[in-house]
């Protein structure tokens, strides 16, 4: 029996406990909660270990270590302990990314020894909402991207992500990895596109998804296309999809600077109701 505060990596044998940390917060802990769903807690399936924070015997807390390194449900103890641990194996991550609060306490005790970083953002505001549109109507045109068309949606993934994070996904492993979650995603109908003259002109994708909630990600306008109002009328679409196919509440997270998507999000009838942090190397 553990009786004091400790902090180990979970064992399989610990899949009911850590599944019942992460539904106590299922918006904030989509995507942290599919990878569980989907892996469990072996580490070569999940992708990383998943380190658990016991107080007084009893699992409160978990970190996701792997490709990024994800707080979850974490109290300020909880936070202290996860980054000895991260300092003491060293920076494995290419991102950490979490709920703002505990996310940059842990940024601060690591950047000491991990910094500079790359980027950070400190507020990047988390949307949610449980309906369809009020006020925008589905653009007809947005639909599920086709197994066959890989090669059709993988320039607007590449130009959406360089945009966003900064540095192009096929350097490294020339691409290897985010081609396969890119066709992970394709193949499980979840992502989607409106396409003019053989090209994207606007693509979305639902990412983390579970019974309870799912996540719209890589929201992208053609840059000769922007300005018409596509992200607004391709996000109602996506979102009619992610409610009647997915999960019952659809979240996001966004920029704080990023002031016309927060705009066409609000329009859509997302709201706000916290933070997500992010630090990238």
């Amino acid at each position: 029996m553990l009786t004091h505060t400790t902090t180990r990596v979970l064992e399989p044998g610990d899949l009911g406990a850590a599944l019942a940390v992460l539904d106590s917060e299922p918006v904030a802990n989509a995507f942290v909660t599919a990878r569980v769903q989907a892996a469990g807690l072996d580490p070569w399936r999940l992708g990383g270990e998943m380190w658990g924070w016991y107080s007084e015997g009893r699992l409160r807390s978990l970190c996701y270590s792997g490709a990024n390194l994800v707080p979850v449900c974490a109290t300020p103890e909880a936070v202290r302990a996860f980054a000895d641990r991260a300092r003491r194996t060293g920076r494995r991550c290419s991102s950490i990314v979490g709920p703002a609060e505990p996310t940059s306490e842990l940024w601060r005790l690591l950047e000491p020894g991990w910094g500079p970083a790359r980027d950070v953002r400190p507020h990047q505001p988390l949307m949610v909402t449980e309906r369809p549109s009020a006020d925008v109507e589905p653009d007809p045109l947005v639909r599920r991207v086709r197994k066959d068309e890989m090669d059709l949606i993988m320039p607007a993934c590449v130009a959406m992500f360089t945009e966003e994070v900064g540095v192009s996904p096929m350097a490294g492993d020339g691409g290897l990895l985010y081609q396969a979650r890119v066709a992970e995603l394709v193949s499980s109908g979840r992502s989607f596109a409106r396409v003019e003259d053989g090209k994207v002109v606007f693509k979305a994708e639902i990412g983390a998804a579970t019974s309870k909630a799912c996540q719209i990600q890589g929201v992208w306008v053609a840059p000769a296309y922007r300005g018409r109002g596509l992200s607004e009328t391709g996000m109602a679409a996506v979102l009619q999809y992610a409610l009647a196919d997915v999960a019952p509440v659809v979240s996001l997270y966004v920029n704080d600077y990023n002031t016309p998507a927060r705009a066409a999000y609000r329009k859509v009838g997302f709201r706000e109701v916290g933070a997500f942090m992010s630090v990238l190397f």
